[in-house]
């Protein structure tokens, strides 16, 4: 049950997006690829389409003429399944509906050699489920590519429960000759990227929900001061607010109900007026036929005097973050055994958030707070977002305020919200990514590559999180679960056991 070089043929059934995306990844690594779709043109459509899209580039001097029309010629739409018989590999990426997949692929079994694998692209469905419907499920395993397929180097490679230990190491070779990133995993919903990453949605949207701030500077928040790519509400603009949501909700169902991929009601509103970002010119923003430009409410530049001291208390390691957004501009003053940073401006309390709010963190500490939120890389983030106490005055806001402006950062003043919201966002990440590890859906490594190369994300949530510190991401979820009262935030079992071998001090 391989593909000796993998010289077969490969048959792609569903000519849509992803389809004919699929079908041009494996054109270009030099198959014959057929092409099949139920709708009676679809495929010499998509064909057509992806031919006038590729000959652009070659007219604009980014691809090689012959190349081009090489790879356009192997790519063949046929008319019925029965033209798949010799395919050695056949890929569907068809609508998400368990019965249509099941009944596809108990047609190929009886069309196709036995040798021949079969992969689907399903997003959400269980492989161990579309497998049920074959006499030898052993050949089947989840090819899930991203979109652009062409573009993204990510596929996951998902085992049922019944998938052949062959049928992974081919279709692992089979991405690697294809230039793709594979990820291995278990058929559970989601996978990887797409339960993992929920948190990166559901926490802005519901501090859209919650009016932190407007659409635009939540947007910035995520994307200028934390690091991402995308602002999320931008990204499911991009993706389509119809497809984000289905998946959330799929999601949500699959684990029955658990409030932790509840989805967003904002979203829901924003589907049933057909508002789906991109494709349909408004969603969050509105697009006129142009990308959209959202810009952050950021405050005003300072005219205060600049603070009198600035100083770093905590161990090396404790500080380190702050040292990246004060380099230069602050004596450290070293603690061990201190179990958490923070900086002195003048007397305010200058520190990462912990998921508490500077009305909490002032009454514990009895000095003015300033609370900022996480980036992954501080001394490049064109911006930095903070809270402050309300029980501060102007003064003290306003010397923090110039300080960070000074330092060439635009600042964006969020409420007295807890665990802001990067710092909250990757620790629901995080809490994820470890439940994946800890319940063998995948490993580590492959867990963070998938949200790395997947989504783009500027650094593995593991990764990440040890960075920061398994006592500070359990602190997090521990004071937002406190706060909210849901199980939503609850710290997963194997956060606490890390937590618990860290050292007093990160």
């Amino acid at each position: 049950m391989s593909l000796p070089n993998f010289n077969g043929t490969v048959a792609v059934i569903g000519a849509g997006t992803m389809g004919i995306g699929i079908a041009q990844v494996a054109a270009h690594a030099g198959h014959q690829v057929k092409l099949f779709d139920i709708a009676a043109t679809a495929a010499q459509n998509a064909l057509s389409a992806l031919g006038m899209r590729l000959r652009r580039r070659v007219a604009a001097g980014k691809a090689d003429a012959d190349a081009t029309e090489a790879l356009l010629a192997r790519i063949q739409p046929v008319d019925t399944l029965n033209q798949l018989a010799d395919s050695a590999l056949v890929i569907e990426a068809v609508a998400e509906k368990l019965a249509i997949k099941q009944s596809l692929f108990r047609e190929l079994e009886t069309l196709c050699s036995s040798a021949a694998l079969f992969a689907s692209n399903t997003s959400s469905l269980s492989i161990t489920a579309i497998g049920g419907a074959l006499q030898h499920p052993q050949r089947l395993a989840g090819l899930h590519f991203f979109n652009p397929a062409p573009l993204m180097k990510l596929v996951e490679i998902v085992s049922g429960l019944d998938t052949s230990a062959d049928t992974v190491t081919t279709l692992q070779t089979l991405a690697r000759q294809w230039g793709k990133r594979s990820v291995l995993c278990r058929s559970t919903p989601g996978f990887i990227v797409n339960r993992v990453a929920r948190p990166f949605y559901a926490e802005t949207l519901r501090a859209l929900e919650e009016q932190v701030a407007d659409v635009a500077t939540l947007d910035a928040v995520m994307r200028d001061a934390g690091g991402f790519a995308m602002g999320p509400l931008q990204l499911t603009d991009l993706i389509g607010q119809d497809i984000n949501y289905a998946v959330t909700e799929s999601v949500f169902q699959a684990f029955f109900q658990d409030s932790r991929f509840t989805p967003s009601l904002v979203q829901q509103e924003l589907v049933a007026a057909g508002r789906l970002g991109r494709k349909s010119g408004c969603g969050f923003y509105r697009y006129n036929g142009e990308s959209a430009s959202p810009t952050a409410v950021c405050l005003p530049l300072s005219q205060v005097e600049p603070p009198r001291s600035i100083q770093l208390h905590g161990d090396p390691a404790g500080v380190a973050f702050l040292a990246g957004l004060l380099t230069e501009n602050a004596e450290a003053i070293i603690q061990p055994g201190q179990t958490s940073a923070f900086a002195r401006i003048d007397e305010v309390t200058f520190m990462l958030t912990n998921g508490k709010t500077a009305s909490q963190v002032a009454k514990e500490t009895g000095t003015p707070v300033v609370l900022f939120d996480l980036s992954a890389n501080y001394s490049q983030a064109p911006c930095v977002a903070i809270s402050c106490a309300p029980q501060n005055d102007a003064r003290h806001n306003d010397k923090v305020v110039h300080l960070l402006q000074s330092l060439g950062k635009q600042v964006i003043l969020l409420p007295d919200y807890p665990g802001l919201l990067v710092m909250r966002t990757l620790a629901m990440l995080t809490n994820e990514a470890l439940d994946v590890v800890n319940k063998g859906v995948a490993s580590a490594e492959d867990t963070d590559s998938a949200l790395r190369c997947g989504v783009n994300y500027p650094r593995g949530p593991l990764e990440w999180g040890a960075a920061l510190g398994w006592r500070q991401i359990l602190a997090t979820l521990e004071n937002l679960h406190r706060y909210y009262g849901e199980p939503r935030y609850r710290p997963m079992p194997l956060l606490r056991h890390y937590a618990s071998l860290s050292s007093g001090a990160e």
